[in-house]
């Protein structure tokens, strides 16, 4: 389990920082702030919406090939437009950057049930949480030390490094070499018509508007108050815990089943968030951000089961890539109206959303909870190895 998580790391670090890299270089290649948020708005566009089919390109041909094409391009790319220095060039680039990204976490994910035992298998989703998270903390302080160093240059060169390192160490890995993606089970019909998929990207439409909108507010709130300095702090006590969340959440009764776990969890975390309405860019936000990445980390652990109980055949990957196009299509639309918001009205009414997006979510799991009824119930180990092997393709 180790080994595997080390091979992913470098390639999930180099996700970490490439949105600040691109923000930094276009900053600095152009004199324009404008032109630096166009460039991460681009990417980031660019990579939720085709997040989908990048995964069904893996449940379709397997990692080996399709990660040994995708990370040396990958790798390529951010080291030509770490050449560049037109705006024009500079946004074709990052859009460029964000279809052609390599779907790195979306290929680990489904290969943690072939080197685990099933009773071990949410402490596995647990640790991969924990690690997407940390390289979420830790990748923006390295890069943006990088960019603003005496040589700014070695931002991006050090993400095409880690990408390639990470990249090709995961496809060399044996269980990604030796990853057979499912056959899908005969008439089974398209993934998002599966009504089980259906209830998570509308869920995901609601928490992605409503983290968009988060992390414009607390930088915009910061900035209004003349402290953006704090804006680091405040996110990485976030991060942190988050990481010690989906830890925690790993060693919870594996009697529970997954769903009732997620709406236990979902429902502790929208009660956490209501309190960041009242809190100023201090420690007040950075205790209450902290609560909320403590009781995120442990939802999307339990997030992970519950998809994996309820997916299609043949959708190990493509199940949560097409989600995640939702989701970070949402983010975008949400990044946009949070600044709107914080620019013509107060950052408190950016915040105020994030709650109100969470509750939302938790409310559509619930009343949709008969669709995901395959993660309803847990009883034994092996009745849990028969859940995540067997699932049903039928529409519930």
């Amino acid at each position: 389990m180790v080994s595997l998580g080390i091979a992913a790391f470098p390639a999930r670090l180099a996700y970490g920082m490439i949105g600040l890299g691109i923000f930094f270089k276009a900053e600095q290649s152009t004199d324009s702030f404008a032109i630096a948020g166009f460039a991460i708005g681009l990417n980031s566009v660019a990579g939720a919406v085709t997040a989908g089919a990048r995964g069904s390109v893996i449940d379709r041909w397997g990692q080996k090939w399709p990660l040994r094409i995708l990370v040396p391009s990958y790798a390529i790319l951010i080291l030509t437009l770490n050449q560049m220095q037109s705006a024009r060039s500079i946004l074709i680039a990052a859009f460029i950057l964000g279809i052609t990204a390599p779907p790195i976490n979306l290929s680990v994910r489904p290969l943690w049930k072939d080197i685990v035992p099933a009773t071990y298998l949410r402490t596995a989703y647990a640790f991969d949480s924990a690690m997407m998270s940390s390289t979420s903390a830790i990748g923006p302080i390295i890069v943006t030390t990088l960019a603003l160093s005496s040589r700014p240059y070695l931002a991006l060169d050090v993400v095409a490094a880690l990408m390639f390192t990470g990249g090709i160490a995961l496809a060399l890995t044996r269980v990604s070499r030796d990853w057979i993606p499912e056959k899908k089970a005969k008439g089974q019909g398209s993934l998002i018509k599966n009504r089980a998929i259906q209830l998570l990207m509308f869920e995901g439409c609601f928490i992605g508007f409503g983290w968009g909108v988060f992390d414009v507010a607390v930088p915009a709130f910061a900035t209004q108050e003349n402290v953006p300095h704090r804006v680091a702090w405040i996110f990485a006590s976030f991060g942190v815990a988050t990481v010690i969340g989906g830890l925690l959440g790993g060693l919870v009764s594996k009697k529970l089943a997954p769903l009732s776990a997620l709406r236990r969890a979902y429902l502790l975390w929208a009660i956490a968030c209501f309190p960041i309405v009242f809190t100023y860019p201090d420690w007040t936000m950075a205790l209450v951000g902290a609560s909320i990445g403590f009781l995120g980390g442990a939802v999307q652990v339990f997030y992970f089961e519950v998809l994996e109980a309820v997916r299609p055949q043949g959708a190990q990957t493509s199940s949560l890539g097409w989600i995640w196009s939702v989701e970070g299509s949402f983010m975008a639309i949400g990044a946009a109206v949070g600044g709107v918001v914080s620019e013509h009205f107060s950052p408190r009414f950016g915040l105020a959303m994030l709650p109100v997006m969470i509750f939302i979510g938790y409310t559509i799991l619930s009343i949709g909870r008969g669709r995901l009824s395959a993660a309803n119930d847990l009883p034994t180990d092996e009745e849990d190895l028969a859940a995540m092997a067997d699932n049903s393709p039928t529409i519930k």
